[in-house]
Order: C-alpha cells, then structure tokens, then sequence
C-alpha cells in the first residue's frame, strides 16, 4: 500500500481534477495563509478499533477518532464520536439524533467531549438534505448532500453552509452559503490508496481544519448508514451511498 499520509504525493494545483479551490500557489501569490492540507485515513491506529486517523502536510498525526464498539461507554453512547487531537485531548464532540424513530436523523457537533461536560456548546448541526431539492445558497451543478446550521436554525436559507458533490466518491465540498458559495473545506480522492484514505483541504480558516473534521465524521456516519454505531454499516448502507 501507498504511504497514507501526504508526503507521499504533492496536493493538485487549482483547475487540476480533484484539486481545491483555493491552491497553495494561488495562496502565495495572493499573500493569503496556504490552505491546510490533511490526509485522512479511515482506520483507527488502535487495535480492534474503528474509528480515523488524520496526518497532516508534514505526516506528523493531526487528529485521531477511536471507536470502542465492545465498551461499556460505547455501549452506552452508540450515538457520540468524539475527535482528538494527537495526545488524546477530547476536541470535538459528534453526536447523532434520531427524530421519528429512524426516519430523520441529525448529527450535531459539540465543543469538548459532550459525555464528559454536559455544558459542551453545541456548534453546529448536519441534516441530511431532501433528494431533488436545492438549498437556498447552494451555487454548484452539484449534488447537494446536506446543510449545516446552528442547532436550533431550522430553515434552510439559516444554513450558514451546504455539502455538495458525493461523499461516497471522496468528491464533496462544503460551501459558505452566506459568501456566494466559496468553499471552505473539500474531500479529494488521493490517488492509487483507494477510498479508505482520502485528502481533507481546508483552505482557510473560515471553517477551521478541526470543524472540517467533524463534518467529515458526521457525513461518513450518513453515507454508510446510522443504524449500527457511528462508525459502522447498517442494512441500508448500500442504499445511503447510492445517494451520498
């Protein structure tokens, strides 16, 4: 197998297929920050774990999500993934809920580790969006996968950002809805390492590389299906990659 993280291959120039919006040559010229560059690998570096493990440009660890599907904890809180940093420090909280028994599910992402704090922030929400729609801001050809509001904003124009493309390709964006569509974070497909391993480019801190993360996880959980652990397979995974 390739090596996983990026310095085994240079991120693509802007106009390239697969290559982000904003580039680090464009970023350069422009004298704006480069864009944060990560590859995220969908496997948990521990033993009979799921979960991720995200590397930075340099290939040093980044983030890492460890899920304990045989714990009494993950036993308990099917429904929370939480993201950490290289240490082990809780950073992000991703949590999901069902509405209508399985009809409707959301993810919403907290501050902290929400089980450990119950006063964790709640930061954002991600809800699925209903197939043959489009949402008020969503400006590519695109597909649009889902919307992402602050808990409570249940209007689609309150969005402040929409996820279009397919997750399922590794080919997604997450556009502000408020600034014209500009993208603030993409999913790439990383050549010849398969879908498993994957880049997450950030280009500016606008969304941040740590919420970046999070939506990834919420958007793995809703492609691959919610019934069987955030960081599982359901019996409709099949059908939710077709539409992811």
């Amino acid at each position: 197998m390739a090596k996983v993280h990026p310095n085994a291959m240079s991120p693509p120039e802007p106009g390239t297929p697969g290559g982000a919006t904003t580039g680090p040559a464009r970023a350069a010229a422009e004298g704006d920050e480069p864009p944060t560059v990560l590859t995220v690998w969908r496997k948990s570096l521990l033993f009979n774990c799921d979960g991720f493990t995200v590397f930075d440009a340099r290939g040093d660890l980044a983030f890492r999500v460890d899920c304990y599907a045989g714990s009494r904890r993950r036993r308990r809180r099917a429904d929370d993934v939480v993201l950490m940093d290289a240490r082990g420090k809780p950073l992000l909280t991703v949590r999901r809920k069902t509405r209508l028994g399985l009809a409707e599910c959301c993810w919403v992402i907290y501050d902290g580790d929400a089980d450990a704090d119950k006063s964790a922030t709640p930061l954002l929400s991600v809800r699925r969006h209903a197939a043959g729609r489009r949402l008020l801001g969503a400006t590519s050809a695109g597909k649009t996968l889902a919307r992402v509001a602050t808990p409570g904003a249940e209007a689609a124009a309150a969005a402040p950002y929409v996820v279009e493309g397919s997750y399922g390709r590794r080919a997604c964006a997450v556009r502000d809805a408020a600034r014209g569509g500009a993208v603030v974070a993409e999913v790439q497909r990383k050549e010849a390492v398969g879908d498993d391993v994957f880049r997450l480019v950030v280009p500016g801190p606008r969304l941040g590389a740590q919420l970046a993360m999070a939506l990834v996880i919420a958007l793995d959980d809703m492609c691959r299906g919610s019934g069987a652990g955030a960081c599982g397979w359901s019996a409709r995974s099949l059908l939710r990659r077709t539409l992811c």
